[in-house]
């Protein structure tokens, strides 16, 4: 049996996420390299104020994942396969030791900077639940216009399936769904159409500082979000994160992997629970957690008696 860590993605973040991360040398350690890396106090970034920017959030959500799986790893639990989704990939990239966190926070600052200045207004994402994506598709294909375009984003669950946009779009493609079934629709908390073709263009740009970057191959097994695969070569882990802003995240399809890998613990290391409970009802024979709700002396037990198997 095996361990899962999932780093979640943007819509995802609190206030004052980074203020209440556990108290531990780890977490300061984190913090303080963050913030020199950065030129900045990082402590600042997770006001109600200051989330209004997809940078912080970006920024934010690296940050946190990255010190709770060092917090884990210095209590001796680690994982044996790792994911994060959207901007969480590359929380999920520097855990498996193929990114290094100084690289990593360049690069979300001008992934978070890019998606910001593309669409400043009247775009962004919505989630629909009871559709499939077969389903979802019919309508995308009604409503999508070259003026007011709108594609699937996020595969999250069978039944889960994100859209992004512009706003007019997403709401013409809530109402179709609604009438054919569907129980539920919600505009996110995301201000930018990400993962679909409108951000091509910083994809590109993702990709051309990317080439800058030294990777590694991942000493933990890093599964992609695009093609939903274990990726092996840093090569192949460096074009997942930079063609992943403009293309759609496999999730169901990533988490599936992991499960028919092995993994019967799926741990969630961020401020909130979305994977954790995505994971529960994908997964019902494993054990789906969130390291914070559970607390950190009882997720080291856990991963190291799952470990132990």
């Amino acid at each position: 049996m095996s361990v899962a860590f999932l780093f979640p993605g943007q819509g995802s973040q609190q206030e004052n996420m980074l203020h209440e991360l556990p108290r531990h040398p780890m977490v300061t350690k984190t913090i303080e390299e963050a913030s020199l890396v950065l030129g900045k106090d990082v402590l600042l970034l997770d006001s109600k104020e200051s989330l209004l920017s997809t940078v912080s959030v970006q920024l934010c959500l690296l940050i946190s994942g990255v010190a709770i799986a060092r917090v884990l790893k210095s209590e001796g639990a680690v994982p044996n396969i790792v994911a994060g989704h959207s901007v969480g990939s590359f929380a999920a990239a520097v855990v498996s030791g193929a990114l290094d966190f100084k690289d990593a926070l360049s690069l979300v600052k001008l992934r978070g900077k890019l998606m910001e200045n593309s669409y400043p207004n009247g775009y962004g994402m919505g989630v629909i639940l009871g559709l499939d994506e077969m389903h979802v598709s019919l309508l995308l294909d009604k409503v999508n216009k070259a003026n007011s375009p709108v594609f699937i984003a996020n595969l999250n669950a069978q039944d889960q399936i994100t859209i992004a946009g512009s706003i007019s779009a997403i709401e013409g493609v809530f109402k179709l769904a609604l009438s054919m079934g569907a129980h539920k629709t919600k505009i996110l908390k995301v201000s930018v159409p990400s993962h679909c073709k409108l951000l091509k263009d910083v994809s590109n740009e993702i990709e051309a500082k990317m080439i800058s970057i030294k990777l590694k191959s991942p000493k933990i097994l890093f599964v992609g979000n695009c093609r939903a695969r274990v990726l092996r070569k840093s090569e192949e882990i460096g074009q997942d994160l930079s063609i992943g802003v403009a293309n759609p995240v496999r999730w169901h399809d990533a988490t599936t992997l992991m499960f028919e890998r092995g993994a019967r613990l799926f741990v969630e290391l961020g401020s909130g629970e979305t994977l954790t409970n995505m994971a529960k009802k994908a997964f019902p024979d494993a054990r789906c957690i969130s390291a914070l709700s559970s607390g950190i002396e009882s997720t080291c037990i856990l991963i190291k008696r799952e470990s132990e198997r």
